[in-house]
């Protein structure tokens, strides 16, 4: 089996052990993975991650958990079982992080809450990420992507202006979450190197929607008023939109009046000294006068026609592509974004995004390891315990 990870990676030595599923957990583990981390999964026996019954389906096998759960570990456990239980204690003692996402209070019950795995292994690092966080009058509710999106005010932005509004096509309450609980833990692993303590990451995806809102926070605090969904359009940028062009839209993003002026000398159009779009607030207040006087140029040729001219000019522009045009994009495939998951036997079963976060000294592999069986580790994992 070709390894997706080098001797150098980051997080080489650090074992992860993860109880969490779906999504936001597990994306934040599929990171520390890919930095290095051994990620050992602990799942429900007989049931496992809820992703392995999520289509699309290939070889019997979630495409879906797949992608999020490759090169992990897989051991079943029942965390209210003896012999399951002394097990995990082991695993706890043999690890440097523990990751949970369920409702807050379920670990306390357990008795694997983190007050006392903190009293019994205090170098332990605790991530756990939950819909509202662990503390707050709301902090047993549940959550999901969909929630988090509409309450966290994100929704609120998103879709076309007078509209409903639209969650966003990703489940970017979930991925947020986990990219801040990934974040969290590989600094409470940086600060232990100098306390020897490990600490608690409490990550919220309600939490991590509100880092999400940087100008509509801005906006909101300077004017009163809450901003609504623009579309395509930057609401304080212009012009910095999708456009017409003769066989369908692109974008145009000219953020600063210099690269403004360029555009206009690219479309010949005379607009830089004009008063009404000299200046940038000058521009967001006559938006729509403005797409309308682009587009009477841009109506004449092709996209691939501007995105040509306007490139050569040094101006952010380009094609709207779908997933598919995008996974045979050359500078993404250049920089190894779209990578093999690996079966049993070493050969691609599925493809997944790579890794971006791409480090000098970190070999940077075209495949990731195969996702885990249910449980299908376990006799490598006893017998990794069985070595101390």
């Amino acid at each position: 089996m070709t390894s997706s990870l080098s001797s150098s990676a980051p997080l080489d030595g650090i074992t992860v052990l993860d109880l969490t599923h779906v999504l936001a957990g597990p994306y934040a583990s599929m990171i520390l993975a890919d930095l290095g981390a051994r990620v050992i999964k602990v799942e429900r026996p007989g049931i496992g991650d809820d992703t392995r019954a999520f289509p699309p389906f290939k070889d019997g096998q979630s495409a879906y958990f797949a992608t999020i759960n490759h090169g992990k570990e897989s051991i079943a456990l029942d965390l209210k079982e003896d012999g399951d239980r002394a097990i995990f204690d082991q695993l706890l003692a043999r690890s440097d992080v523990v990751l949970e996402n369920y409702r807050p209070g379920v670990m306390e019950k357990l008795g694997y809450g983190w007050e006392d795995l903190h009293k019994r292994l205090p170098s332990l690092i605790y991530g756990a990420v939950s819909g509202f966080g662990h503390t707050g009058p709301e902090a047993l509710k549940p959550a999901y992507d969909m929630v988090v999106q509409a309450r966290g005010g994100v929704m609120s932005i998103t879709g076309e202006r007078d509209r409903e509004p639209v969650r966003v096509g990703a489940s970017i309450g979930d991925i947020v979450a986990g990219m801040f609980l990934a974040q969290g833990v590989t600094a409470a692993l940086l600060q232990r190197r100098e306390t020897g303590l490990g600490q608690k990451v409490d990550i919220a995806m309600l939490d991590s929607q509100l880092a999400l809102l940087e100008h509509a926070i801005a906006l909101t605090s300077v004017t009163g008023e809450a901003p609504r969904p623009s579309g395509a359009r930057h609401p304080s940028i212009t012009p910095f939109e999708t456009f017409h062009a003769e066989d369908g839209l692109f974008v145009i993003a000219a953020g600063n009046d210099a690269l403004f002026s360029r555009l206009c000398d690219a479309l010949q159009l005379p607009l830089a000294a004009d008063e009404r779009f000299a200046t940038n607030p000058a521009r967001c207040d006559n938006a729509r006068l403005l797409k309308r006087l682009i587009e009477a140029v841009t109506l004449g040729a092709p996209k691939a026609h501007w995105i040509e001219v306007l490139t050569e000019a040094g101006i952010p522009t380009g094609p709207i592509q779908n997933v598919a045009e995008v996974m045979k994009d050359p500078q993404i495939l250049s920089r190894n974004m779209v990578v093999d998951v690996l079966d049993k036997a070493g050969k691609p079963q599925f493809t997944a995004a790579g890794n971006p976060i791409k480090l000098s000294a970190m070999a940077d592999s075209t495949t990731r390891g195969p996702s885990p069986k249910l449980d299908g580790d376990r006799e490598r994992i006893l017998a990794w315990l069985a070595q101390e």
